[in-house]
């Protein structure tokens, strides 16, 4: 046989080899894991999951295997868990063991682990516990932060009434608003919303949203093996990533030279206070890094998910006049037309509360929320899974189960209200995720999302630019996150209503 032909069929059988290895890794994983759709060599499901709907691809596995399944990103396993009794059994009944963080490789090619939101083990343990208490103690619950967001909430006023009645998109305003009340708990200070530097960090975050969220970064996520050959749009969000660490260094270094352990101010005064409290424990997490990393964690985690979900909620009401009608009757009632609103209020306004739940719960802004890995094996109904395995818990199908909620693929406060009018909770309603690693910021994200809608509605009547029942509010679903449409809308001052 010629040169050429040796090379040839070597070439082949080692391809050939690899596929079989790669089917009997796959093979010899699958024996301990649920069933699940047959991986091809490599790239495992990939060809299964429709990236426009990736929430529709594993609702139709879960009609074929069940609520429980295992699918293959690349040759990563991955358990999916559909419907509520398994989110239950898992994150709470057993929820010790699924406290790691599953790998994302976008975060943890750029982030290396550091940082509260991806980060595992005793790092993990530590700065979660420290950034719980410091929110505590600066207010979460307290008068302290809420006097900060009603502060913003009157200047979110202040610009929509410089709209004089305009059609307005509200993507850059909502962004600021929530934004500005994260910086004032890490950094004690606010911008106005022209400010420069603000500005460059606005666009900073609505560069990251647009990249995590474009087709891309879903196939390096979904195919880890290959990520580095992949061309598109990570090296973007790795660049805005160090923008924002220089911008949380900057803010660092102005509070060293200030510092004062004994009065911290904000949330980086008391971080620096701990790292010198622990300077010499060599088992301490507590280092510049992970400050950076976990400032910027906050600050994101606390702008994007905030501002999506006031963009959808104002469309919904939009698109539901009946909704807003009820609404400000009941802020009229309540708390009148000058008095700023409070938390103390909503035990008082169980419409309002349960429209801002529906809101979240009909959005569903985030249908998986992040990935949990195991720390130990466990056995979940009749699979034992091995320790390491990556666990996508799926919120959508519990947001969406119509045992609990009569109507699920339509907006109804009503669901969380009962037949008396008074507001009802449900075991079901977790946009927060549940478990140990549910979301940190989530009583000031409730807070916020309360005062925020509370306030507008207070003031203003909003206008669609058409016709109400041409109001498109199909959801825009792209990778992990549902992104809100594109509107515009008026706000007109409601009558009564002195200017601030």
């Amino acid at each position: 046989m010629d040169p050429w032909g040796l090379t040839t069929t070597a070439l082949l059988a080692g391809v050939l080899f690899l596929i079989f290895l790669s089917l009997w890794i796959q093979g010899s994983k699958r024996g301990k894991l649920p069933p699940g759709p047959t991986p091809l060599p490599f790239i495992g499901n990939i060809l299964q999951l429709d990236f426009k709907n990736i929430t529709a691809s594993f609702s139709q596995l879960t009609e074929k295997y069940g609520p429980i399944y295992t699918v293959y990103f690349g040759t990563q396993p991955v358990v999916v868990l559909h419907g509520y009794d398994l989110m239950k059994e898992a994150l709470i009944d057993q929820g010790d063991a699924f406290t790691d963080r599953g790998i994302i490789p976008i975060f943890e090619d750029v982030l290396k682990g550091q940082g509260v939101l991806f980060s595992q083990g005793e790092r993990w343990k530590q700065l979660r516990r420290f950034s719980l208490k410091t929110l505590r103690n600066f207010g979460t619950g307290k008068r302290s932060i809420e006097e900060r967001i009603q502060e913003e909430a009157q200047c979110l006023v202040d610009e929509l009434r410089k709209t004089k009645g305009q059609p307005t998109d509200l993507t850059f305003i909502l962004r600021c608003a929530p934004s500005n009340v994260i910086c004032s708990i890490l950094f004690h200070e606010r911008f106005k919303y022209n400010d420069e530097k603000f500005l460059y960090l606005m666009n900073l975050l609505k560069e990251d949203v647009q990249v995590l969220n474009s087709k891309w970064v879903q196939l390096y996520n979904f195919l880890p093996t290959f990520r580095m050959y992949l061309p598109g749009k990570h090296k973007q969000f790795s660049r805005n990533v160090k923008e924002m660490r220089c911008f949380m260094l900057e803010k660092v270094k102005e509070h060293q030279k200030v510092l004062n352990p004994n009065n911290p101010q904000d949330y980086i005064d008391c971080y620096l206070s701990k790292m010198q409290q622990e300077k010499d424990n060599p088992q301490s997490e507590f280092d510049l890094e992970n400050l950076l990393a976990t400032a910027s964690n906050l600050l994101c985690a606390g702008t994007e998910p905030t501002s999506s979900t006031l963009r959808y909620g104002l469309l919904l009401i939009l698109k539901h006049p009946e909704v807003q009608a009820k609404i400000h009757r009941e802020i009229d009632r309540v708390i009148g037309p000058h008095r700023v609103p409070s938390m103390n209020d909503r035990q008082d306004m169980p419409y309002m509360d349960a429209m801002v739940h529906e809101v979240q719960r009909f959005i569903t802004l985030k249908p998986f929320n992040f990935p949990h890995a195991l720390n130990q094996d466990i056995q979940l109904h009749q699979y034992v899974i091995p320790k390491g395995t990556t666990i996508f818990p799926m919120i959508f199908p519990v947001l969406h189960d119509s045992k609990e909620f009569h109507n699920p693929d339509q907006f109804d406060p009503h669901h969380f209200l009962e037949k008396n009018g008074k507001f009802k909770k449900s075991d079901y309603f977790m946009p927060f995720s549940i478990g140990k690693r549910s979301c940190l910021g989530e009583g000031l994200a409730r807070m916020m999302l309360f005062l925020f809608f509370t306030t507008l509605l207070q003031n203003f009547t909003l206008k669609s630019v058409g016709d109400p029942n041409e109001i498109s509010i199909k959801i825009n679903h792209v990778g992990f996150t549902n992104v809100p449409p594109y509107y515009q809308l008026s706000f007109f001052p409601r009558e009564g209503i002195r200017p601030s």
